[in-house]
């Protein structure tokens, strides 16, 4: 990905849409070898993934460029990542999968289900209730622990969430409101392929607990 991270660097420095126009066939390219790798990196899922539908394209997991500003304070009009879920589905999809994010400084790769809808937070912590055993087991594996410390804690609550006690013994997991591992990576490792592929493969049994919770 050898034009990928020089264009970011770029972006970050020249944010507007006089730049951006200039460099617009410069940008098609990033686009293009960006699309490649993704196609890589779907493809190696799909080895250890059956889930990841063999039609599931790179189009389908990749994010736009362009930003909504619509609700923001930063008023810049594009991203300075790149980045794609890879969903069974595709990117739009509330199914647990695997997420990659491209930035100068800030790259990481990430897995889970992000924002859950209430009825798919309620299944989870369910899930989390009655069959604690299989997650507590798969976060104590090694290739579990090489790459991930826990769950990420963003948006965690503070107190028990409803209908749980707050003396219930996995209270703290059942606290998230987003089921996410999360591992940083320099922006020479995020560009390696296999790297990439070696941590995904590491929360795959994380991916199957989640859906299994979604799918009763």
């Amino acid at each position: 990905m050898k034009h990928i991270f020089p264009f970011l660097k770029q972006l970050k420095l020249n944010n507007n849409k006089d730049w951006f126009t200039q460099n617009k066939e410069h940008y098609l390219i990033v686009k293009e070898e960006f699309e490649n790798y993704v196609e890589g990196i779907v493809h190696g899922i799909r080895k250890f993934d059956k889930k990841i539908e063999p039609s599931l394209t790179a189009k389908q997991c990749t994010f736009r460029i362009y930003k909504d500003v619509r609700f923001s304070k930063d008023k810049t009009p594009y991203k300075t990542n790149m980045g794609a879920s890879i969903n069974p589905g595709g990117k739009k999809s509330a199914i647990a999968g695997y997420y990659f994010h491209c930035e100068p400084g800030n790259s990481f790769v990430a897995g889970g289900v992000w924002m859950p809808e209430p009825e798919i937070l309620s299944a989870i912590r369910q899930e989390i209730d009655y069959n604690t055993a299989p997650l507590l087991k798969l976060m104590k594996a090694p290739s579990f622990k090489n790459y991930f410390k826990g769950l990420d804690e963003d948006g965690k609550l503070k107190s028990s969430p409803k209908g749980y006690d707050k003396e219930h013994p996995q209270v703290e997991l059942l606290k998230n409101r987003h089921f996410i591992v999360s591992h940083a990576f320099n922006d020479k490792q995020i560009t390696d392929t296999e790297t990439v592929l070696k941590a995904f493969k590491a929360m795959y049994p994380f991916m199957e607990y989640l859906r299994t919770a979604q799918e009763k």
